[in-house]
């Protein structure tokens, strides 16, 4: 029997450029709520890049396209597809599939005390960047953080999900290594490399099937 391989179309896009004028007025209306112009200018430059890869994939126009909302504020298209968008720094990412959910996320890494990790990572997790070198623990914190951040978009559950109720690992091979309710084979994680001074990852879940990423416009290199 073949294996079924499920594709996953990734985007990446800068925000430091004019948003196109598609948004709705409910995302103008929580843009204009931003205290600082500059995060008011990303959100719009995040929702229009979202809406404008949507509607390529749909064939319809980016600004009739119309979001529902899960409980913890998730959006979806009824009808599919699948997509999960992240924004931080001057970047944007979104990740797009027809059959799965999905999660991804980015960071632009900056000075986190040591009891950020102690306060959201699991007891693995916490000992995985004990073992690191000093300079080397930011960078693993922001690996597992985004990880973590990754799966528990993908699942829609925002603060309702305790981040040390499962534990991803830290390096190269990512991978979901523990889920408290078991079913962590169900999923495939992903490193993403952005480049100096970002980190992050792609949550998928396959249910043990392949995934085919495919790097679409202006997209950067997995590591």
């Amino acid at each position: 029997m073949r294996r079924v391989t499920i594709p996953v179309d990734l985007w990446f896009w800068r925000l430091d450029v004019p948003a196109a004028a598609v948004l709705s007025a409910e995302e103008e209306a929580r843009a204009a709520r931003f205290v600082y112009a500059e995060d008011a200018a990303r959100f719009r430059a995040a929702r229009a890049g979202l809406r404008l890869v949507l509607a390529e994939h749909l064939g319809q126009a980016a600004a009739a396209l119309r979001f529902a909302y899960g409980p913890e504020g998730k959006p979806a298209l009824p009808g599919g597809p699948a997509f999960n968008l992240s924004h931080s720094g001057d970047w944007a990412a979104l990740a797009v599939t027809a059959r799965a959910r999905i999660g991804i996320d980015i960071e632009a890494q900056r000075r986190v005390e040591p009891e950020v990790a102690a306060r959201f990572f699991s007891a693995a997790e916490q000992a995985a960047l004990a073992a690191l070198a000093p300079a080397d623990w930011q960078e693993g914190f922001f690996q597992i953080w985004t990880r973590k951040e990754a799966f528990v978009k993908a699942l829609g559950q925002g603060l309702r999900r305790p981040l040390d109720s499962f534990d991803v690992t830290l390096g190269a091979a990512a991978r979901l290594a523990r889920l408290a309710e078991g079913g962590e084979a169900a999923w495939i994680l992903e490193n993403l490399a952005l480049g100096a001074g970002y980190s992050g990852a792609l949550a998928v879940e396959t249910h043990g099937e392949a995934v085919k990423i495919r790097l679409r416009q202006g997209a950067l290199p997995l590591r």
